[in-house]
């Protein structure tokens, strides 16, 4: 399965759900995916107070690019904030979070599978 073919179109037709976690805080507006891959874009929202620590710091077996298009959050094992402006490329298997912010921050992210070697 591949994503889907998608023309222009409001992203605020795809409703924000809660991550995985559960923490209602914490929600993202999956844009397209497949599900056999774990190919992904979406964007993620971490409302004011929103605290990853519960979750630990994330591991992933696949790309990530992050792209924070407002606000700002505290990478609690890092002590280090970044804001919006700022973007990461995460090969997989490199840790980051757990995350925390009091205002609130918003990310486009695309997710693509590891190369099989």
């Amino acid at each position: 399965m591949k994503k889907p073919e998608l023309e222009f179109f409001p992203v605020t037709n795809v409703d924000f759900t809660v991550c995985a976690g559960g923490n209602p805080l914490i929600t993202e507006r999956i844009l397209s995916s497949d599900p056999d891959t774990g190919v992904a874009t979406r964007i993620l929202r971490y409302a004011p107070g929103a605290d990853s620590t519960p979750m630990g710091p994330q591991r992933h077996g696949f790309w990530e690019e992050v792209y924070i298009l407002d606000g700002s959050f505290v990478d609690l094992t890092l002590g280090e904030t970044f804001s919006a402006g700022q973007y990461a490329c995460r090969p997989p298997g490199m840790p980051h979070g757990p995350w925390r912010t009091d205002e609130g921050v918003l990310t486009f992210e695309v997710r693509y599978p590891a190369p099989q070697e």
